[in-house]
């Protein structure tokens, strides 16, 4: 059991657990809990940490075979505290190899159902929008650079175990992006409160992609033009928008309500 902060692994996960450039640097990002640790695919777990109580219980759950098949180290409770991100650690941290993904495969299945995120900032948001569109049934997720980090450890929790299963991509330009997406025939809709169309109006039961920008400033300019068609979204009341997940929620499930009935 390791007992000593000045332990290199512990460090290390530390680090991991702060610092975006470490991750990105070591290909790696953590994931907390018992239910993440159980919906991990296992060719991506790397090192698992448990405190003694966790790794008492894991041994009388149906997860004690995937635990022996990994690499994993017994913590004592105060350091697994400073290792973890939550208030209240569940006494479980997965350490994981970030997946790689391409656009051109999130483009191969029949009719995509894309979300592009523009400068979105805030990591809830993020996870919120991974767990709800792979409810909604969507092929993948398009980011820009400025986007956080979609293995923030708020976005990891966020995402509730999505974050395993829904495809992404950062885009350095969104620009060539969504020009490749033309090319592939996907209809491309802005989110925009200039928007004349309401969008449930609108038919999303081809290839699709909705574009959502930046919690406080929306979608730039620039991107918003170049999407083929401005939607909007009613607003009763003396609310100007929504909440950038909530809107998302609202598009993608329309176009799983269309799909559904096609």
């Amino acid at each position: 059991m390791i007992t000593s902060s000045a332990n290199k692994k512990i460090k290390q996960v530390v680090q991991w657990q702060t610092k975006t450039k470490d991750r990105r640097k070591d290909g790696v990002f953590l994931a907390e809990g018992f239910k993440m640790f159980e919906e991990a695919p296992q060719a991506w777990i790397r090192e698992v940490y448990l405190t003694p109580e966790a790794y008492e219980k894991i041994q009388t759950e149906k997860w004690s075979e995937k635990l022996f098949a990994s690499s994993f180290e017994i913590v004592a409770e105060d350091l697994f505290a400073k290792m973890a991100d939550t208030q209240t650690p569940q006494g479980v941290l997965v350490v994981l190899r970030q997946p790689e993904y391409r656009l051109e495969d999130m483009l191969k299945v029949s009719d995509p159902l894309l979300v592009v995120l523009e400068n979105l900032q805030d990591p809830g948001n993020l996870g919120t929008i991974l767990r709800t569109g792979e409810g909604a049934g969507i092929t993948g997720v398009i980011l820009s650079r400025q986007t956080v980090d979609i293995y923030n450890p708020k976005t990891i929790r966020a995402t509730m175990g999505s974050i395993y299963r829904v495809p992404f991509v950062y885009a350095d330009s969104l620009e060539d992006t969504l020009r490749i997406l033309h090319r592939h025939g996907i209809h491309t809709y802005a989110a925009h409160l200039e928007g004349k169309e309401y969008y449930d109006h609108c038919s999303f039961r081809e290839g699709t992609a909705f574009l959502i920008g930046n919690e406080g400033n929306g979608l730039t300019r620039e991107t918003a033009d170049l999407a083929e068609q401005y939607l909007k979204i009613p607003m009763e009341g003396k609310v100007e928008s929504l909440n950038a997940a909530i809107a998302t929620a609202l598009l993608m499930y329309e176009a799983h309500r269309q799909r559904s009935h096609a």
